[in-house]
């Protein structure tokens, strides 16, 4: 993957295969311990615990159309990369959260990427989705939540070009408030 918004897009996808109605996209940065995490959540159908031991290894997925599932492995790789790890909580018929963390400083830390398109290609996609980003730097955080966008705009559908178009600029701006000055690819 060539950065953190395609792994996110990667997951979210999992969730979207599971059932979910609601997600959850968590981004913390502490600056004070050089720190990046990455929490998606779900309410999906979640995993009993035998799936959820081998959920991290490549040739583990419920697929029917491949028999691998690398998401979850190149994203525990990508963390581990940069001084990181991977953890999956999971419950049967209650959802699943996965979380990653990143050392913010290091060489080998996948930049953002373009968070904001990520975001509105998924309410494209399944705009009867809630998903809800939460970003916080510690000092300042912005949530972003569709289901109070679709309410707002009521008989306007999400998925309208201009909606789309807002929501897109209203995340970059979000971004650049919340981890301008904090993750060296962002800028003010």
């Amino acid at each position: 993957m060539r950065d953190l918004s395609l792994h996110v897009m990667d997951i979210v996808q999992n969730s979207l295969s599971a059932k979910s109605d609601r997600i959850d996209i968590i981004i913390c940065a502490r600056p004070e311990i050089d720190i990046l995490e990455i929490t998606i959540k779900d309410n999906g159908i979640g995993m009993d615990e035998d799936f959820l031991k081998e959920v991290k290894s490549p040739f583990k997925t419920t697929r029917t159309t491949r028999k691998v599932g690398l998401g979850i492995s190149l994203f525990e790789a990508s963390a581990k990369s940069a001084s990181g790890e991977l953890n999956i909580n999971s419950q049967k018929n209650v959802g699943t959260v996965i979380k990653a963390c990143f050392k913010i400083s290091h060489i080998d830390r996948l930049p953002l990427g373009d968070l904001a398109q990520t975001i509105t290609t998924l309410i494209m996609s399944q705009p009867d989705v809630e998903y809800v980003l939460n970003m916080d730097n510690q000092k300042e955080c912005f949530v972003f939540n569709s289901y109070d966008i679709k309410k707002t705009m009521g008989e306007v559908p999400i998925t309208q070009y201009e909606v789309i178009k807002w929501i897109g600029e209203y995340i970059d701006e979000g971004i650049k408030i919340i981890f301008g000055g904090v993750l060296d690819e962002i800028h003010s």
